[in-house]
């Protein structure tokens, strides 16, 4: 009676199978893993739209309350909601929601995060304009950027910017990033600043000193649209 063989090298019928069932399950992951990918996006979008809404609730109720004018507009930017009080038809939104260097409008920020955050459960980083506040003053910090990145490179020395509110610092770390350059945070608030460095591998002045944040980010600074 004869015994079959199997040549060596080659896989039983055992093993196939279960290599067979073990790359089926590998498959099968990972295409639950590519179809939850866009539930996941879909579910953090409505959780986004979810912040918006409430935070246009609260402040409409605020306007009604200080009998002011003004529309809210809603949006997400990035991996946050955004939202604005616009004019409206009625008449304009008035400027002392914005305040001298943006400090009203970054305290009605944070009570609207908190709004938020009590009716979700969740912190939000949504951003709030007022009056188109924070885009204009967005375009001046690209400028002034622009002008601290021509000067680090036609220096090769750091350069020290003025102390600036968390997303003023934030569009600054964009911007100096996009320009191909190096920056971190230094000091505290409210004189927190932006030290703008030439590129990695360049010599350059008090680089990854004790207290500074090398990642370009303060650890909430606003993005454009980051505190």
């Amino acid at each position: 009676m004869s015994e079959k063989s199997t040549p060596v090298g080659e896989p039983t019928t055992d093993e196939s199978d279960q290599n067979e069932a073990v790359g089926a399950k590998e498959q099968a992951g990972t295409e639950e893993a590519g179809a939850s990918a866009p539930a996941k996006g879909g579910s953090r979008r409505r959780q986004l739209e979810r912040e918006g809404e409430v935070a246009a609730d609260f402040l409409e109720t605020l306007l009604d309350i200080a009998d002011l004018d003004g529309d809210i507009d809603l949006d997400i930017d990035g991996d946050r909601a955004a939202v604005a009080v616009v004019d409206s038809d009625e008449g304009r939104v008035p400027r002392r929601l914005v305040g001298q260097d943006g400090k009203v409008l970054e305290a009605l920020q944070e009570l609207t995060r908190l709004a938020v955050q009590s009716a979700t459960g969740d912190r939000s980083r949504l951003m709030l304009d007022v009056a188109g506040h924070r885009a204009a003053r967005r375009a001046e910090l690209v400028e002034v950027a622009r002008a601290a990145i021509a000067s680090v490179k036609e220096s090769g020395e750091s350069y020290d910017l003025e102390p600036m509110t968390a997303f003023e610092r934030k569009v600054v770390h964009d911007e100096v990033l996009a320009g191909g350059l190096v920056s971190d945070s230094s000091g505290t608030e409210p004189r927190r600043f932006v030290v703008v460095h030439p590129a990695e591998g360049e010599e350059a002045k008090g680089m990854s000193e004790p207290g500074d944040d090398t990642s370009g980010t303060d650890a909430d600074e606003e993005s454009p649209g980051s505190a």
